[in-house]
């Protein structure tokens, strides 16, 4: 499909004329049910009589996942990110556009482009990293590419939604210089530069206003400075008023009109307290998205397109193998020389079955999967035989949800629930009844008939009988709920008031044939869906597993570890660990001390504590969730038919407390705030800033060649007003491979009257080089590179003075510098 008009500036005078006799035509009612989700379709509302149909949404960004039971599913967006390639994001885009032509959607929901403030984040992997300059021009390419197909965009969570952590009840609070330099520029650039046609707001507040209802974010910056003449959309169930949204901006309530709705809208109409030009505006605006994309009057499906696109699968195969970052890899062991390997052992949570995405909305149902040992098993082919076992499984806790015994009474299977209309567990509970096993998914809805769904408590109450006697394992998965459980009086998970993560595990000792006493307490405060789980069994049972994976390391010539977090560990709803989970460390560690020829891939979407496993390892990719085909992009980087390219996109620290969000990152004195007094020293600007060195700095990423950085120059002394500085430079292969480089272009201003950043990415670009091949590099500095937000003129400023242009391979390797002055 060709490249459809994707301004929606009213420059249009026949359009507008064309959507005002539209809105004239349409009742107060229609239009207030035209700016509220459709309950049941996840689409606006159409007005048949009209002509205006419904147009559908589906949820991305790593897939298409609502209209179909499967689709092509590309690698998360922060490993995209980490391609440092701008024309691949665009190539994704394209497919994820194809993907929904051929299910007849309108408008993604994505992509996500949340600055990466910390490690703990659950939807990390949705983002674009760390850096407000690499995420806008990766926000950019993939909007234009999406858009390309017809299909529009929805650039989200706007704004400030760092954490997952009390997302609704939680304010951001922070000071404009900080907005506008860190947490803005992304949206600007999808809005300004890519011409996204929707946005979505969050769920948390900025600085104690919901972003739903925010008149400086929305009217103020989004609409009036930026000229968005787009749709504002909220999130999924994060409207909270009726008439503040509207009057703020918002256009549309999604998934339904639970606020902005007739019985509401209709009388702040009639008194005043709304103006029915608001609602005409937020019409005008659907409509101006529809005639701009050429929805209204064809058909939006394509048939030509099928569902399982092998365009789309080999994009998503070339965006797995950008995205892989080389870590470590000493006295090269990577990649493996085939000729010397006849067994391989490939063992860890993450080699089989395919671990492709972090979990929530973004999880998508892939067309098919190919799992990191299905990937090494085809690239060595007969050549050596591969041998699995995954010494560690985590899922088998869903085993024990469904499965673990309780009792409540002499015989009565199950325990005693008392179910509460309030969140403190008193009075009389509204439902009593016996549950058989503590394994519910409610999601919106209330967990049982005479309980509202909004808020409420649950107390269980009874036995569990162990059948033999030593220690038992305690597992929880839990989203959006407090809860804490006593074994015996014993309190032996605490997760009131410290719902950080999703799951959680204990250990207690039981008897067999003495039944142990047990008691689960729950709240939900959130407004939010709701899953919560528990089971048990004896502690040890993984050892046989465990015990089978190291027996094949032993006489392995070389080992992979596929190791990291998964989408029920990592995922909308919840923070993460900074760790692994102990067992997963365990098995690294004492493979490294059996076999001294072990790689570990790691899947994640951020950082990751390794400080008790890297040292052991001689060598770490980091495959974060690469999607359906990412098993095979894995094997041929970890056997040589792939150079690895990727970089990070964000700071992996040695610490958790090295990072500048440390201590302003979650609500830990629960007053619903958090202050990001780190401010525009987020990311790599605060390790510059402290001199604290990290554990793979922003931009790292090895290769199995090597670079030269030469002949820096400027094209003048003196910033030129009109065109810039041009800096120029020459990349050459210096090693035997051919292979990928991302240089990038860092801007330090050496002198301000504001504290600034030690340096800044300006620019960068990734070339494609054989070994002896030299390009030049150039890339045009304009004066917003210059710029910084003035706290005092409320402005973007350039002040006079000499600014340095680092060039280099990463923020901390630095190769080439020159000065200029403004």
């Amino acid at each position: 499909m060709n490249s459809t008009n994707k301004n929606f500036k009213r420059s249009d005078p026949e359009l507008e004329k064309k959507i005002g006799d539209l809105v004239g035509q349409m009742t107060l009612e229609e239009k207030i049910d035209m700016i509220s989700g459709h309950p049941q379709h996840g689409s606006t509302r159409a007005i048949e009589r009209l002509g205006i149909p419904e147009f559908k949404m589906a949820d991305g960004p790593a897939g298409v996942h609502w209209w179909t039971e499967r689709s092509t599913t590309y690698p998360a967006l922060i490993m995209a990110a980490a391609s440092w390639d701008k024309d691949l994001v665009e190539k994704i885009g394209i497919g994820l556009g194809r993907d929904c032509l051929s299910r007849g959607v309108h408008i993604l929901l994505a992509p996500g482009v949340n600055i990466y403030r910390s490690p703990l984040c659950g939807r990390n992997f949705e983002y674009l990293g760390e850096d407000p300059y690499l995420s806008s021009r990766m926000a950019v390419a993939y909007v234009r590419g999406v858009q390309s197909q017809g299909v529009s965009t929805t650039v989200k969570h706007y704004a400030v939604n760092f954490q997952e952590y009390e997302r609704h009840h939680v304010s951001s609070d922070l000071d404009e210089r900080t907005l506008r330099e860190i947490y803005l520029p992304a949206f600007k650039a999808a809005i300004q530069e890519g011409g996204s046609g929707c946005l979505m707001t969050s769920y948390n507040l900025v600085n104690g206003v919901h972003t739903s209802e925010h008149p400086f974010l929305i009217d103020g910056i989004l609409k009036n400075e930026w000229g968005f003449d787009g749709v504002a959309m909220s999130d999924w169930a994060s409207v909270y008023d009726a008439v503040n949204p509207v009057n703020a901006g918002l256009d549309l309530e999604m998934p339904t009109g639970k606020f902005m709705n007739s019985e509401t809208l209709v009388p702040a109409v009639r008194d005043g307290r709304v103006s029915e030009k608001k609602i005409d505006d937020k019409i005008r605006r659907i409509l101006r998205l529809a005639f701009c994309f050429g929805w209204i009057g064809r058909e939006q499906k394509d048939p030509c397109i099928p569902e399982s696109d092998p365009e789309t699968i080999r994009i998503s195969l070339d965006a797995a193998r950008a995205g892989i970052v080389l870590l470590k890899n000493d006295k090269a062991v990577l990649p493996f020389k085939q000729e010397n390997l006849r067994k391989v052992a490939v063992i860890g949570p993450s080699a089989h079955p395919a671990n492709i995405g972090g979990g929530g909305s973004a999880y998508n149902n892939p067309s098919h999967t190919v799992s990191i040992l299905e990937g090494i098993r085809h690239q060595l082919g007969s050549s050596a035989e591969v041998f699995h076992a995954a010494g560690v499984r985590p899922t088998r806790r869903f085993k024990s949800f469904a499965t673990s015994e309780f009792f409540s009474g002499k015989d009565d299977k199950g325990l005693a629930g008392e179910y509460f209309n309030n969140l403190d567990l008193s009075g009389e509970a509204a439902v009593k009844r016996l549950d058989k096993q503590v394994n519910f998914w409610w999601g919106w809805m209330p967990p049982a008939e005479g309980i509202t769904p909004k808020a409420y408590s649950v107390r269980w109450t009874g036995w569990l009988k162990p059948e033999k006697t030593g220690p038992y394992s305690l597992y929880v998965m839990s989203q959006f709920v407090d809860y804490r459980i006593w074994i015996d009086g014993k309190l032996v998970i605490d997760n009131w008031e410290k719902n950080l993560s999703k799951d959680a595990e204990g250990e207690v000792g039981l008897k067999a044939g003495s039944a142990a006493q047990v008691k689960i307490e729950l709240r939900r405060k959130v407004s939010d869906w709701v899953e919560f789980h528990f089971g048990f069994e004896p502690a040890g049972s993984e050892k046989e597993e465990f015990a089978e994976a190291l027996t094949l390391v032993k006489t392995a010539d070389a080992v992979v570890v596929a190791a990291g977090f998964d989408r029920f560990s990592e995922g909308e709803g919840a923070d993460r660990g900074f760790g692994l989970d102990k067992l997963q460390e365990k098995l690294i560690v004492e493979t490294a001390r059996l076999n001294p020829n072990t790689v570990v891939v790691l899947t994640a979407g951020g950082g990751v504590d390794m400080t008790k496993w890297l040292p052991k390892v001689k060598g770490l990719l980091l495959a974060w969730y690469p999607g359906q085909e990412g098993g095979t992009a894995v094997a041929e980087a970890l056997f040589g038919a792939l150079n690895p390219s990727g970089k990070l996109p964000a700071t992996f620290e040695k610490k958790l407390k090295d990072r500048g969000s440390f201590d302003n990152y979650h609500d830990s004195d629960k007053d619903k705030k958090v202050f990001l007094k780190d401010g525009v020293f987020t990311g790599y600007r605060h390790f510059d800033r402290k001199k604290i060195k990290p554990l793979f700095p922003f931009g790292f990423g090895l290769s199995y060649t090597t670079f030269g950085y030469e002949n820096l120059t400027l094209s003048s002394d003196r910033f030129d007003p009109k065109n810039g500085i041009t800096v120029s430079f020459d990349i050459v292969n210096t090693g035997k491979r051919e292979g990928a480089e991302s240089c990038q272009v860092y801007v330090r201003d050496v002198e301000s009257s504001v504290p600034r950043p030690v340096k800044e990415l300006k620019g960068f670009a990734k070339v494609f080089l054989k070994p002896g091949e030299r390009t030049t590099v150039k890339i045009v500095l304009g004066r917003e590179a210059l710029e910084f937000w003035h706290p005092q003129t409320k402005a973007w400023t350039a002040e006079p003075g000499e600014f340095e242009v680092l060039v280099g391979a990463s923020c901390t390797d630095i190769r080439l510098k020159a000065s200029f002055t403004l």
